[in-house]
């Protein structure tokens, strides 16, 4: 059995959260890469081309892809034969977070109390989730989210004869109504079933999904393409500037949920969706 200290997971939990900042991932790249080549509109192609070149500044010379570096959400997958015991799992996370953000020269950008909001803002806490399961191993995956898209996130509790077509429409209308607000291309998230809170997570881990790969259940698959289509004729474009490329992905995770409800919720990520993981096996 795998014994895990704390050291360990806060030098790992630093090195996620400066890697995240300011390296785009691969999938990302990737997908801004085909946009280019797709986009019709000069001025979004223009803008495309800026973001990849941004991307390239970032991990060159060390620093932030953006100002706005995030609430960091921290998702923890601990296998079977890894050795937990005495070890405060949170405390070393959040030192690891502040210690990556003030390594890294991070925006601090967390307020203790959400309604007195003190000041000045700090580096940690983040947001931890934990997973137990059968595998093998520890992942850490780190997902520093902005909040100009965060706060376009949405959940509606639709009744479970609701039309899909409904629930797309649903889906569509969050990202018509995050306009240019949330610096498109966006990448959108999407939880289905559970409960409320449920599907608002399943959303968030929906963009950890690399771009480039589908739903392993073929009627989810099918939703991500017309989805993705669809959200692409609303024109918004790169930047709000108009063109084909509103949305880099769609990605849907769905879960067991009651007869009674079907709840729906979206997470909407900029253009500089950020994440880094690493495992220990």
């Amino acid at each position: 059995m795998k014994k895990i200290n704390s050291e360990i997971i806060r030098r790992a939990v630093a090195h996620l959260c400066i890697e995240a900042n300011i390296r785009l991932r691969k999938d990302v790249r990737a997908a801004l890469s085909r946009a280019i080549k797709s986009e019709t509109n000069p001025r979004a192609k223009r803008f495309l081309s800026q973001l990849l070149d941004n991307a390239r500044i970032a991990q060159a010379d060390k620093i932030a892809l953006c100002q706005d570096t995030g609430l960091p959400t921290v998702f923890v997958e601990i296998g079977r034969d890894v050795n937990t015991q005495g070890l405060d799992m949170d405390r070393a996370i959040q030192k690891g977070i502040e210690d990556g953000y003030r390594k890294g020269f991070l925006r601090n950008s967390i307020v203790s109390d959400p309604l007195l909001r003190p000041q000045p803002p700090k580096f940690s806490p983040g947001v931890i989730h934990y997973d137990f399961g059968l595998y093998r191993g520890l992942r850490i995956t780190v997902l520093p989210k902005g909040f100009g898209c965060e706060n376009k996130t949405q959940l509606k509790m639709f009744t479970p004869t609701v039309p899909l077509e409904e629930i797309k429409k649903f889906i569509i209308s969050v990202v018509k109504d995050s306009g240019p607000d949330a610096c498109p291309p966006y990448v959108v998230g999407v939880g289905i079933g559970g409960s409320a809170d449920q599907a608002v997570l399943l959303a968030k881990k929906a963009l950890l999904r690399p771009l480039d790969k589908c739903s392993s259940l073929k009627h989810i698959a099918s939703l991500e393409k017309d989805l993705l289509k669809k959200i692409n004729q609303a024109n918004i474009g790169p930047l709000g500037l108009g063109g084909r490329t509103t949305s880099l992905g769609v990605s849907v995770l769905t879960a067991p949920t009651h007869i009674a409800g079907l709840p729906v919720a979206v997470s909407i990520s900029c253009h500089a969706l950020r994440s880094a993981s690493v495992y220990f096996k």
